[in-house]
């Protein structure tokens, strides 16, 4: 065999492997999937009633490297001009929420660099949470409502950020969720505010 020969079908081998390798993602909606059908399995057997389950469980946030600033800086100005609110207002909430990373997926499921949940997105129409421009339009638009809706209380617009519209306004202000009180302490830290 020559050394050609031998080159190409080490190569070839390479790229078969390769085209084997498995997905770690799909293998853990796989596995995910199988989880849920012996769980609905067990509880028909046991004649037991369960809450329908979600069919898409949220997807798993792969591992990425934070935007710089050079990425960043210009989608952060856009949007504060757009929405007529500080740029530091903008990259404070990018940085509590994601660190700057394009693909994080945050456990309850809020996707991107502002950590937009799938509902917020498909409202602000959204076609692609993951991609930094049109994450940062809707992140600053939805930070907007919420100023204007809790009349420019930066507490309180950040802590419906967090927390959501609903648990802000059941408890009348900043809710009492260690969570979202330090959320709003860091953002407002960032920016001067406290």
């Amino acid at each position: 065999m020559n050394l050609i020969a031998i080159l190409l079908a080490v190569l070839g081998a390479a790229a078969a492997a390769q085209q084997q390798a498995p997905d770690p993602v799909a293998q853990q909606r796989a596995a995910i999937a199988r989880q849920r059908a012996s769980i609905r399995q067990q509880a028909a057997r046991l004649s037991a009633w369960m809450l329908p389950a979600m069919e898409d469980p949220p997807p798993v946030s792969p591992v990425c490297a934070p935007l710089g600033d050079a990425a960043t800086a210009p989608l952060i100005e856009s949007a504060a001009k757009t929405q007529n609110i500080e740029p530091r207002l903008i990259r404070a909430v990018i940085e509590q929420e994601s660190a700057f990373r394009p693909c994080a997926v945050s456990p309850r499921g809020a996707q991107g660099l502002m950590q937009l949940m799938p509902e917020t997105a498909r409202e602000l129409q959204v076609a692609d949470p993951f991609d930094p421009e049109q994450n940062i339009q809707a992140g600053a638009k939805y930070l907007k409502q919420l100023i204007d809706k809790y009349k420019g209380d930066l507490a309180q617009a950040l802590a419906a950020y967090n927390a959501g519209p609903n648990t802000v306004d059941q408890s009348g202000g900043v809710p009492g969720i260690p969570e979202t009180q330090g959320y709003v302490e860091a953002i407002l830290e960032k920016i001067g505010k406290r």
